[in-house]
């Protein structure tokens, strides 16, 4: 017999007391406290990424982890930190950064990324080496854009393709990298913001990205439809191109030596 609810929702973000019985009574039911929310959009959210690594564990066989980065500021520092530490035992790693929104902490996401081996480092009883610098991914990576891919969320996969750490995949991104710096308040409440700085390539002299966007190596178009039932284009075609580049070039993890002797 399915459960009974009684009880009334109250208000988002106000505690409700519920009865909930699996029999046609209430004298038999337990009470459980509900607190409502006003939006849905992040359970939406978490599970569409969930999904995402759901069917990126079945194609690759585990193999390849997945960070979804929504914009380039606070939360998305908190996203990259979440899923990236995790996953560093993955031998390849998607960055997904479509509908990226942008902000300014592009740098610091690269400058991690773009870590190389420099020592392999051991401690009493280790089965596993460790790697200097700490806390690296060692296996390829690729990146995911699209349309919505946008301001910070710009130059992040200029960065990444500039660096050559790995194929960007999907729809060239939206072009929008002048950026805006503090504003000018009216007095019916509005304000002024206008253009502060914007981007250059220094070898060429030529303003970059700007009304453009940023070529992605490998073009994917999603279609809307197929998209809508599940089936992300971009993402699987990340997951081959990935996993053919583990198949020519196999992470590599630094084994342990022979321990030295040093009695003399």
């Amino acid at each position: 017999m399915p459960n009974i609810y009684a009880g009334l929702i109250g208000a988002a973000g106000k505690t409700t007391e519920l009865t909930v019985s699996d029999q046609p009574n209430l004298n038999s039911g337990r009470e459980i406290f509900v607190k409502p929310i006003s939006d849905q959009s992040q359970l939406y959210y978490f599970d569409w990424i969930n999904h995402n690594i759901e069917t990126i564990d079945e194609l690759s066989d585990g193999r390849i982890g997945y960070i979804h980065v929504p914009d380039m500021g606070p939360g998305g520092l908190v996203m990259f930190v979440r899923y990236f530490y995790p996953q560093l035992a993955k031998e390849a790693l998607i960055i997904d950064v479509r509908g990226n929104g942008g902000g300014n902490v592009s740098p610091m996401l690269i400058e991690r990324l773009r870590r190389e081996l420099v020592f392999g480092t051991s401690w009493r009883n280790a089965e596993r080496a460790g790697t200097r610098p700490a806390q690296m991914h060692l296996g390829p990576k690729a990146v995911l854009i699209d349309q919505y891919s946008a301001s910070d969320g710009d130059l992040f996969p200029y960065q990444f393709q500039h660096y050559g750490i790995g194929p960007l995949i999907g729809q060239r991104s939206w072009g929008g990298v002048v950026g805006i710096r503090g504003s000018l308040p009216f007095v019916d409440g509005g304000d002024l913001r206008k253009p502060e700085f914007g981007h250059f390539d220094p070898d060429t002299g030529e303003w970059v990205i700007e009304g453009y966007g940023v070529d992605p190596d490998i073009e994917v178009v999603n279609d809307p439809h197929l998209e809508y039932k599940g089936f992300d284009a971009q993402l699987e075609r990340g997951v081959e191109e990935l996993l053919k580049e583990l198949e020519e070039n196999p992470v590599e993890f630094p084994e342990i030596p022979p321990y030295p002797v040093k009695n003399e």
